[in-house]
């Protein structure tokens, strides 16, 4: 008997407390929505309506707001394991989880209390999708105060999510400093550019947005500006980065078992192997196995990282930088690991299932082009750095937004 290829065996992520397995069913439920399509929605390109709706209509974006505030009491974990799990299918919109989960807990964690609580009730009662517009490589947004509060001009480039959002995170430059604040994504002033061109990652909404003259209450403003920042958000920055060590490795394990079932159904054996089947092939079987392997080894550095991370969280605001950076040190050695190997599991599954696997309606070429497009927002060398500069030095060299 074969075995099953369409679920890939490396959902282990141990969490702090026990997964409420409702959550991965949720997300599961999604994935097998999308991806009978994936490929042919991949081709057009469209904005993903269709597919944020399903991610609302799973609760999926209640995943990780309190009970107290309506929300569905998600561990970060939960949320790390759903998107992993959409990855498998469409990691354009494992990308859009991902990023909705990092712009509400930015805004979250830089928040008062006061204001996180009415923050919180207002997404859930109205099934908000979060975005953000913070790119650091770009000129900083300013808000200049005016009487009745303020104004927000800017532009910025790879604007994940905004398009869609109901709410859009960003920082902005305010006198000497810098101020978080959150904005509806249709506020007068508000312009979506609708530009995102590149050959992967194409139903993640990532273009460009302006902001000309935008109406900013003093309310919009997250926390004291003049104070400094919460300890606690020291950690969105590795956030960020776990969220995408588990959409890369969704990515993998899709690209992979897309390999296990075509090699086991479709490929046939080469004429010297000696073999019946292509599965029973000896050079297949090495190689999917070293493949397998390192998708393992990722898997468990994305274990690791994410205890790290529950771990640190838990620690509120009497974080210290040296807690900090331990988690910062795990998911960043996990993001080496997963970026590398998700490159190299999309690329040689052609090596295995064949030539006759590059047909342009099979859309195999998707998950390189995803995995490729994805990984060049954050060179992985300067990763491989901060892994290298924590083990010989102990520290982690700060960089806004990245490291």
């Amino acid at each position: 008997m074969n075995p099953p290829a369409a679920r890939p065996s490396h959902l282990s992520l141990a969490p702090a407390a026990p997964v409420r397995p409702d959550w991965i069913a949720l997300a599961q439920g999604v994935a097998d929505a999308l991806a009978p399509d994936a490929a042919e929605r991949d081709r057009l390109g469209a904005s993903p309506k269709r597919e944020l709706a399903l991610l609302r209509e799973a609760g999926l974006l209640e995943l990780l707001f309190s009970p107290e505030h309506g929300g569905g009491g998600g561990s970060f974990t939960d949320a790390l394991l759903a998107v992993r799990v959409i990855g498998r299918a469409d990691a354009s919109i494992a990308q859009l989880l991902a990023y909705h989960y990092l712009h509400l807990t930015n805004a979250l964690w830089r928040a008062s209390p006061e204001q996180a609580a009415a923050l919180a009730r207002a997404s859930v009662a109205g099934r908000w999708f979060w975005g953000g517009a913070s790119n650091p490589r770009d000129p900083e947004s300013r808000l200049a105060p005016v009487e009745d509060g303020y104004r927000l001009t800017g532009r910025k480039t790879f604007a994940s999510n905004a398009a869609l959002a109901d709410r859009i995170t960003l920082r902005a430059q305010l006198g000497d400093g810098f101020a978080v604040l959150v904005v509806p994504g249709d506020r007068e002033g508000v312009t979506h550019g609708n530009d995102w061109d590149a050959f992967g990652q194409r139903l993640s909404e990532s273009g460009t947005i302006t902001f000309a003259d935008v109406k900013v209450g003093r309310d919009e403003i997250l926390g004291d500006p003049a104070a400094p920042p919460p300890p606690r958000t020291s950690l969105v920055v590795p956030f960020h980065q776990l969220l995408i060590v588990n959409f890369y490795i969704g990515i993998a394990e899709g690209a992979l078992a897309e390999a296990n079932r075509y090699i086991r159904e479709v490929s046939r054996p080469w004429q010297a192997s000696g073999v019946e089947k292509a599965s029973l092939d000896p050079y297949i079987l090495e190689h999917y196995g070293n493949l397998d392997v390192e998708l393992r080894a990722s898997t468990a550095l994305a274990d690791v990282a994410g205890l790290r991370f529950e771990a640190a969280t838990a620690l509120g605001n009497a974080i210290t930088p040296d807690e900090r950076n331990v988690a910062a040190a795990a998911i960043y050695a996990a993001k080496v690991h997963s970026s590398r190997t998700a490159l190299e599991v999309t690329s040689r599954i052609f090596e295995l299932m064949g030539a006759r696997a590059t047909a342009g309606h099979y859309g195999y070429d998707r998950f390189w082009r995803n995995i490729r497009t994805h990984t060049l927002h954050d060179p992985v060398v300067y990763k491989s750095r901060e892994v290298g500069n924590y083990a010989l030095n102990g520290v982690i060299t700060p960089t806004p937004l990245y490291s």
